[in-house]
């Protein structure tokens, strides 16, 4: 009889103990990024709304990671991975369509794209071609916060 009242009240604190998990993995995935703004992430092991206001976004997407297209896209991002990080540029990748991590459900790519969302979560720019990183620094330059920034020297 006890473990008929035990086991109710246990499984009701779970969502309890979870949340400081969750909001552990946010501080987690923001500090890895801040240490190192090069860092790629996996799809699967963010949530885009830890980074608002704080980073932009840049998603790219493939069906499979052999995909030329993804494959010439991760080349371009690694050879200039400082221009990206100066813009405070966090590179989410994702490959595994069958997996459905929340960014792709919410983005709803098809096969290849390239995708580009300002600090405040707003898409900017979706491309469905590998565009170079100078383009893409072009592309951000443009955004309303980003031209604040370089006003105010930051």
């Amino acid at each position: 009889m006890f473990r008929h009242i035990l086991l109710p009240a246990l499984l009701s604190l779970l969502p309890l103990m979870a949340a400081p998990l969750a909001a552990q993995e946010a501080d987690d995935a923001v500090a890895r990024w801040r240490e190192d703004p090069t860092t790629v992430f996996e799809a699967a092991e963010i949530d885009l709304d830890d980074f608002l206001w704080i980073a932009r976004p840049v998603v790219v997407f493939a069906d499979a990671p052999q995909m030329p297209a993804f494959q010439e896209q991760m080349d371009l991002i690694a050879d200039r991975p400082e221009e990206l990080a100066r813009r405070d540029v966090v590179v989410v990748t994702d490959t595994d369509p069958a997996a459905m991590s929340d960014i792709r459900r919410n983005l709803r790519p098809r096969g290849f794209q390239l995708t580009v969302i300002g600090k405040d979560g707003s898409v900017a720019l979706r491309k469905p071609f590998p565009w170079d990183v100078r383009e893409i620094t072009r592309s951000i330059d443009k955004m309303p916060m980003r031209q604040r920034e370089i006003r105010e020297g930051s």
